[in-house]
């Protein structure tokens, strides 16, 4: 059986402005202006989605979720469904085992409680992958339990993002959550007010 080579073992945050591949690690300083900037972006989408050509490379769209992909791990840390919702477009196609999902609407009450289970109090989200391509970004998540450190739930997921000018307009997720499928009404309200503990 072949060696894995051990020189493409990296840290897939080297290049990123925060590192949200472990609970911690991320100084507050950093957290404020990753939310102002995560308002930004939402603000920048516009009604229509932009074409890929010349004006709009996909070099360009890729250094975009770059720097959008640490706002989206922040605003889900601080429960902010605003900003979560904010990301989508309106006519986002979202493929998970409760889908398929059309539009912003048809999902929101259902992924309102995945939200609310994996940035509960006492409980982490990390990213241990991210991985860019043009408008593609995929990664991988596992919400752990500060206290007993379990796996609360993960998931695999492949966003489609054209930049800050499309926004999320194709979603694919698998999830898995060990302990709680729904969310009480306490965890959902944080969500909706976006934030607290």
């Amino acid at each position: 059986m072949p060696q894995q080579n051990l020189s493409q073992r990296r840290n897939h945050y080297a290049e990123l402005a925060a590192d949200y591949s472990r609970p911690g690690g991320v100084p507050e300083e950093v957290r404020a202006r990753l939310i102002r900037l995560a308002e930004e972006l939402v603000r920048r989408k516009e009604a229509e989605l932009p074409e890929i050509g010349p004006d709009y490379t996909a070099a360009r769209i890729e250094a975009e979720n770059r720097e959008w992909w640490p706002t989206h791990c922040e605003a889900l840390r601080q429960r902010r469904g605003d900003i979560l919702t904010g990301e989508y477009r309106e006519d986002l196609v979202y493929f998970c085992q409760d889908g398929p999902y059309f539009g912003t609407t048809a999902q929101r009450e259902r992924e309102k409680h995945w939200w609310a289970l994996i940035a509960q109090p006492g409980v982490t989200m990390t990213w241990p992958i991210v991985l860019f391509w043009s408008e593609f970004v995929h990664f991988e998540w596992a919400a752990l339990d500060d206290a007993t450190h379990e796996t609360v739930a993960k998931g695999s997921v492949c966003w489609v993002r054209r930049g800050h000018r499309g926004g999320c307009y194709f979603k694919s997720e698998q999830l898995t959550f060990y302990r709680d499928v729904t969310a009480p009404a306490h965890l959902l309200a944080l969500v909706e007010k976006g934030g607290g503990a």
